[in-house]
């Protein structure tokens, strides 16, 4: 039994294993987009919801597959729980009740993620990421929120749609930070009743927007190149302690031999 699941675990990694699963997962999100096309549905809809059948039966095989070949490992693996879970929900039934899970179908397409090692490399270096991204939104948090007190207090009484309670001021101090019709959609008409706004406005933007979320963005950026380094340091142990077994053989041999 262990030769067998031995066997199984080395025949799922091999590449046209994974090149098939890839080819399945990238056509299975063609048909998940064709169902959302009326003309595609009116002309092939019984074979488009075949086909996507096809694909979820070919996923659930795989995972099967999986859970005999790994054993336990199954189940340590953080990847493997993710397709677990993707194709999980595609298994609920989508009536009464759960019928909103048909639209989570589509994250069958995240699967994607799993299978190419440049976008694993990437989530986790956001995963990584996330701890001290929680410190900056936390940073973030404060920032807004005495900002939508303060614009709620200075310009509530004027301008009560933009900024006429705590929720409104900062979804609009949310607009102004992503710089949608900052200038002329928000700041230009508060600042023609009030002239002096451009004193608050101006340093929430260089906060917000230069600053937080920069600092963000390196965040993730290091936690990338911690990530890739560390999987290039295990690249090279690899190798070295190949070499070195394979000069110890050579030695061996060459004991031997005399």
């Amino acid at each position: 039994m262990t030769d067998f699941r031995s066997r199984l675990s080395t025949w799922l990694e091999t590449p046209q294993v994974r090149w098939f699963i890839t080819g399945v997962i990238l056509f299975n999100a063609v048909t998940l987009g064709l169902e959302t096309v009326p003309v595609a549905m009116a002309t092939a809809g019984q074979l488009i919801l075949t086909l996507d059948r096809i694909c979820l039966t070919i996923f659930v095989i795989e995972l099967v597959l999986k859970m005999v070949g790994y054993g336990r490992r199954f189940w340590r693996d953080g990847w493997n729980l993710f397709d677990f879970v993707i194709v999980g929900i595609a298994l609920v039934p989508t009536t009464q009740g759960f019928s909103v899970l048909r639209a989570l179908r589509v994250l069958r397409v995240l699967r994607v993620v799993s299978v190419f090692p440049r976008l694993r490399r990437v989530v986790e270096g956001l995963v990584t990421a996330l701890p001290g991204m929680a410190s900056v939104f936390l940073l973030m948090g404060l920032v807004f929120y005495v900002g939508a007190v303060m614009a709620t207090k200075l310009f509530g009484a004027t301008h009560p749609d933009w900024f006429g309670d705590l929720g409104r001021s900062g979804y609009t101090l949310f607009q102004i930070m992503t710089l949608e019709s900052w200038s002329m959609g928000i700041v230009r008409p508060v600042m023609e009743v009030h002239p002096w706004a451009w004193a608050f406005f101006l340093p929430f933007i260089l906060v917000t927007t230069f600053a937080v979320v920069n600092l963000l963005v390196g965040l993730i950026v290091n936690s990338m190149q911690d990530a890739h380094a560390e999987e290039s340091n295990a690249a090279t142990d690899a190798y070295r302690d190949e070499v070195l077994a394979r000069l110890e053989a050579i030695e061996k041999r060459l004991g031997e031999g005399r």
